[in-house]
């Protein structure tokens, strides 16, 4: 199990656990692009400002559906190693409830070893995806109370 503060979602400490497993850069960075190539297209028509992740230096673009009680989300990054970033931070909190997004914390990168292999702004980029994406959980937590 992870040793984050709270224990992640079994999705995203598979992911975190899968890149302890990787012992260098390269091989990190490898698995970042795999991610992106697995990571669905949105259609254009969802890369609208109120989608977009602010203080990228990429263009990113979040959605984010509430089905269930449960949020999905959607991603897209013109750069690679981000659009990988974002299919990471997809497949491991989509499904999960509001709550359990909002518990999450950004330490976890930390884990991933990710964190070493970041410039400052795709690292930063990374934590602004994140806190987008927990903005959107929070939404759809409000919407439900009111």
């Amino acid at each position: 199990m992870s040793e984050s503060a709270t224990p992640l979602p079994a999705n995203l400490d598979r992911i975190v656990q899968r890149f302890k497993r990787r012992s260098n850069p390269k091989q990190r960075y490898e698995q970042l692009l795999w991610y992106a190539k697995k990571l669905e297209e949105i259609p254009p028509e969802s890369k609208i400002p109120d989608n977009k992740v602010n203080g990228c230096v990429s263009q990113v673009y979040i959605t984010a559906d509430f089905k269930d009680d449960k949020v999905w989300y959607k991603g897209d990054s013109d750069a690679q190693l981000v659009k990988g970033l974002v299919a990471l931070l997809i497949e491991g909190l989509n499904g999960l409830s509001p709550d359990e997004i909002l518990a999450v914390t950004p330490d976890f990168i930390e884990e991933t070893g990710l964190k070493v292999s970041l410039t400052p702004s795709r690292a930063n980029g990374f934590y602004n995806i994140f806190q987008t994406m927990k903005k959107k959980a929070l939404g759809f937590k409000i919407g439900m109370s009111a």
